[in-house]
């Protein structure tokens, strides 16, 4: 099962939209399932997708080094990908990573599918929960 919170889910989903026509790749973070508010009949040390980091963020690094600079080195178990002009599958160019989320049009949770690093369906489960409070001091 692949737990994803119903804030990240419509977060890409409004970038995918915002894209189109062009497709998007976005590094996602979990936080196990006990850290979270709430949330039930999850397991506690299940991981969660709750955060992302932003599509464009270190974009003009990688342009120069030709290496992606924005996202800590093992710091994310997921990718999201929008395929505006494909199927809700994987495909041979996406990034892949433990967990892939794909979407396709028109955008919304019934557009969004889990696969895992081969490319097989996964049962996905959004959940109606909310990440700790993070701060920056």
């Amino acid at each position: 099962m692949v737990y994803v919170t119903r804030g990240l889910v419509n977060v890409l989903l409004d970038f995918a939209a915002e894209s189109e026509p062009d497709e998007l790749t976005v590094s996602l973070a979990v936080t196990p399932a006990a850290e979270l508010e709430g949330i039930e009949d999850v397991p506690p040390e299940a991981p969660v997708f709750t955060h992302f980091y932003p599509p464009d963020a270190g974009k003009s690094l990688t342009a120069v080094f030709g290496v992606d600079l924005s996202v800590p080195a093992g710091q994310t178990q997921g990718r999201f990908v929008s395929h505006p002009r494909g199927n809700l599958e994987v495909a041979k160019t996406d990034d892949l990573h433990e967990a892939i989320f794909v979407a396709v049009p028109p955008w919304d949770e019934s557009s969004l599918a889990a696969f895992d690093r081969s490319g097989r369906r996964q049962p996905l489960e959004i959940v109606d929960a909310e990440p700790p409070t993070e701060s920056l001091v």
